[in-house]
């Protein structure tokens, strides 16, 4: 068996313009998206033990604290605009109704 070896990867290695961070943002590696015909900026977010819950708009349910996922918001939007997704949900928007329903025994949290 040989040795593993570690070969970094061609073109550089430097992020794409549109994948680059915002300067002094602290948050991961911002990318646009488009969807329903709108720009998206969609920035990966590490999980936070500042305790605060945030319910995913493509799920209905919430994402606890510690745990990573994804912020979007549209190119126009403000800081109102911005949802926290599970990158899952975030994946498969496109594949969802536009309103997800619970059935009526679905546990509320």
């Amino acid at each position: 068996m040989s040795p593993r070896r570690n070969h970094q990867q061609r073109g550089g290695g430097k992020p794409a313009p549109d994948e680059r961070p915002e300067a002094g943002s602290g948050l991961g590696m911002q990318r646009t998206e488009t969807w329903q015909g709108e720009e998206w900026f969609v920035r990966p977010i590490a999980g936070s033990t500042a305790g605060k819950h945030y319910r995913c708009p493509g799920c209905d349910q919430e994402i606890p604290p510690g745990v990573g996922h994804l912020v979007a918001w549209p190119e126009y939007g403000g800081v109102d605009d911005r949802r926290h997704w599970h990158r899952a949900c975030w994946n498969a928007k496109d594949r969802r109704t536009t309103k997800v329903q619970r059935s009526r025994n679905a546990p509320r949290h």
